[in-house]
């Protein structure tokens, strides 16, 4: 069984013991992907009906979780099905048991780093997922750069020379805006107007209102990828191969793209309600200067929203389609795409800032100091 399981992998790109044990840190990419899919859909589901997991409390919450880990192991367990199906040319017995071995041992390995994860949020520092997929990201980096270096000795002249100065700016400047977009926000002055509670003085204080340029996060380019690697892989099952879905295709390239502005607006837009937050604004007397309370302040920041949003999703779909346009035009494969990118500058800063906060109520200096 190991024989042919070896065999059907190395038909994969898998040609050594090292990358074969790489499967199994590249599986907690598709955790995240489903625990993130997962997430989608309770936010959904908190939009459809906000006031049933209101009245139910930290109970409806608990339950939600709980549909959440089912819908992750259905996912993992659909996905493991698909891997069955990729590798089976491979194998020269094709029967019931590798079906089982391969389903059964993917399944149980992504719950296993589902519970893994939420050890790590609820015992640790950071959210565990996240942590666990950044852990993945960065064991690659090693290979990746090794697989750079001999493209680069493979192709002569200056063909490489260009191809490789092309990889570095592309590189250098993706980590910079992913640096600078990921931290951006658009600040909306709020001012609290005085108010007497008994014989005490309220309010009066100003604050404002952060919307984030990249609110959406890596969750459009999941999105995306994960409808545009359906069809794919249906074609795959059927022994065919479809070239508009090629990933350095055009017709590929402009429909992930668009795709990413659609998804960014989608879930930017069950993340942050406009109209609840001026609702809150106007009963704890607060107002944005120059505008009125009630619907103009919910249609203000609505339109402040939607122009944010489209910085977002123009950064998103730049970061997502460059490393393809790279690939298309050099003679390098780029096994670091922008998702990853993203993940990992997100959790560093995000896992930083927890750590600092953590010293900082433990009266110790920052981590950076």
């Amino acid at each position: 069984m190991r024989q042919q399981w070896n065999r059907g992998y190395h038909q994969e790109h898998c040609s050594s013991i090292g990358e074969l044990k790489m499967i199994y840190i590249k599986s907690a990419g598709e955790v995240a992907k489903m625990r993130r899919s997962g997430r989608i859909t309770a936010n959904i589901f908190e939009v459809l009906k906000p006031e049933r997991l209101a009245k139910e409390g930290e109970e409806g919450r608990k339950r939600l979780a709980s549909w959440t880990r089912y819908g992750t192991v259905i996912l993992a367990f659909i996905q493991a099905t698909g891997l069955y199906f990729a590798l089976r040319s491979g194998l020269t017995n094709s029967g019931v048991v590798p079906f089982i071995l391969v389903t059964f041992s993917f399944t149980a390995g992504t719950a296993f780093l589902m519970w893994l994860g939420e050890q790590i949020t609820e015992y640790g520092v950071g959210n565990g997922i996240s942590i666990i997929i950044f852990a993945g990201i960065v064991s690659r980096v090693p290979s990746s750069v090794i697989g750079l270096v001999n493209n680069f000795k493979a192709v002569q002249g200056a063909q490489g020379i260009i191809s490789l100065a092309a990889i570095v700016i592309v590189s250098a400047a993706s980590i910079l805006l992913v640096v600078f977009i990921n931290d951006a926000e658009r600040r909306i002055p709020v001012q609290y107007a005085k108010r007497m509670v008994g014989r005490k003085m309220y309010g009066g204080q100003s604050t404002h209102i952060p919307i984030k340029v990249a609110m959406a996060g890596v969750i459009p380019i999941i999105f995306a990828m994960s409808i545009l690697s359906f069809p794919q892989t249906i074609a795959q099952f059927m022994g065919k191969n479809i070239q508009i879905f090629n990933t350095t295709s055009w017709w590929y390239i402009v429909l992930y793209f668009v795709l990413i502005i659609f998804f960014t607006y989608f879930y930017t837009a069950i993340q942050f309600n406009p109209i609840e937050v001026a609702n809150n604004m106007k009963k704890n007397g607060g107002f944005i200067p120059g505008i009125r309370p009630g619907k103009p302040t919910s249609d203000f920041i609505n339109r402040v929203l939607v122009k944010i949003t489209l910085a977002g999703a123009v950064f998103l779909g730049l970061i997502a389609v460059l490393p393809q346009i790279v690939v298309k035009y050099t003679a390098f494969h780029l096994t670091l795409g922008g998702s990853s990118l993203l993940i990992l500058v997100g959790v560093a800063l995000e896992t930083v800032k927890q750590i600092e906060s953590q010293m900082l109520m433990r009266h110790y200096k920052g981590f950076l100091d």
